[in-house]
């Protein structure tokens, strides 16, 4: 794919650099990269990557700009309020360089539809904002085997990291499941810095730069962490997990599922039905037992198991609904009870109501019996 002399005037400062050059430049032109976000993260990595001349753009979100998003997603313009987001980015961004192409998804990536849309592109860039999207966007790059550049921030600080590299880890290698409902506030609950997003995302533009390139070190099995107010990078380093349940040697995640209903926050009366592991021992003495689900990773069955118990990892159970009866009494449970409690608040969109959670998990029934 050669440049034009237009291209070549306006790349003029890439093509100066001999790790990059013509032919870096002609890999960009040729590339094809979805933003999943156009709010704070998306704002400069799509303006940067727009300017840097990759090719094609998509933009993923179904939102429309606020007044409170102008303070930091400076994709967008004061007279944008009101306006789909992606066509407020997309018209901000052909102004930036009208050489590329922007594709627009104005939706809510979600089960049904983010295989299909991932698999257009080369490279998905995530700058969400809540765990749902999160785990989403991991797994369909997983099983899209698609290079996965990740972004969060909140309040004054950052992450990046690049998952779904060949041999490399994914998102669930480093956090294998989101954390209990309701206990990380968001950026719209607790904050954060105006800034904080232009420095992350051009972090994350500059690691989906060097993938299509192919220069540099990139981001994998590195987690970069950025601290606004000490001004401090750091770094953790971590590996594929063969045992995770997305990209390890034996997955149980093969499908993708809408996350949000083991992301939100837990109903008001969900932490009262609860049941502890002397009470459930009674139960199962007096001949009585319920049916048990255990929502844990065939790879945690090593720690032991509660008898006749029927094993349904938690990210399996929207496809295995048949297997749990509406009409008998329900206790599920986990490691330590937290998503067992997420499981048994999206069972209870599904019509059950006779559901009990194992308080302290498999760990307390364990203790009382030695």
């Amino acid at each position: 794919m050669s440049l034009t002399k237009e291209e070549l005037a306006r790349y003029k400062r890439h093509t100066l650099l001999s790790e990059v050059g013509i032919e870096g430049q002609q890999r960009l032109k040729k590339a094809s990269v979805l933003i999943v976000g156009t709010g704070g993260l998306g704002s400069p990595i799509a303006m940067y990557l727009a300017a840097s001349g990759v090719g094609k753009i998509g933009l993923v979100d179904f939102d429309v700009v606020d007044a409170s998003n102008l303070q930091r997603q400076i994709i967008h313009k004061s007279d944008k309020v009101g306006c789909a987001k992606t066509m407020s980015a997309k018209e901000t961004l052909m102004d930036i360089n009208p050489l590329i192409h922007v594709e627009l998804h104005n939706e809510a990536l979600s089960s049904s539809n983010a295989l299909a849309i991932i698999r257009q592109y080369d490279i998905v860039t995530d700058g969400t904002d809540n765990f749902a999207t999160r785990y989403l966007v991991n797994d369909a790059c997983v099983l899209s085997d698609k290079i996965n550049v990740f972004g969060s921030i909140r309040q004054f600080e950052g992450q990046v990291s690049v998952f779904g590299q060949k041999e490399g880890p994914c998102y669930r290698c480093l956090f294998p499941e989101p954390p209990e409902a309701g206990t990380v506030p968001s950026c719209a609950e607790a904050g954060v810095l105006g800034v904080l997003p232009g420095v992350i995302g051009t972090l994350q533009a500059t690691e989906v730069i060097k993938q299509i390139t192919g220069i540099g070190d990139p981001l994998v099995g590195r987690l970069l962490n950025y601290d606004a107010l000490k001004m401090t990078f750091g770094e953790i380093k971590f590996m594929k997990d063969p045992d995770c349940p997305c990209c390890g040697q034996n997955p149980s995640i093969t499908e993708l599922i809408d996350y949000e209903a083991f992301c939100g926050k837990p109903s008001s009366t969900a932490l009262e039905e609860e049941i502890s592991a002397s009470e459930l021992q009674k139960l199962i003495d007096q001949g009585t037992t319920p049916v048990l689900i255990d929502v844990r990773e065939p790879i945690e069955l090593q720690q032991g198991l509660i008898p006749h118990s029927l094993n349904i990892p938690m990210q399996q159970i929207p496809h295995r609904l048949s297997e749990i009866p509406k009409d008998e009494a329900v206790v599920v449970y986990c490691h330590l009870g937290m998503r067992s409690l997420n499981v048994i608040n999206y069972l209870k969109t599904n019509g059950y109501t006779n559901l009990c959670n194992l308080s302290g998990g498999i760990d307390a029934w364990e203790a009382i019996q030695q």
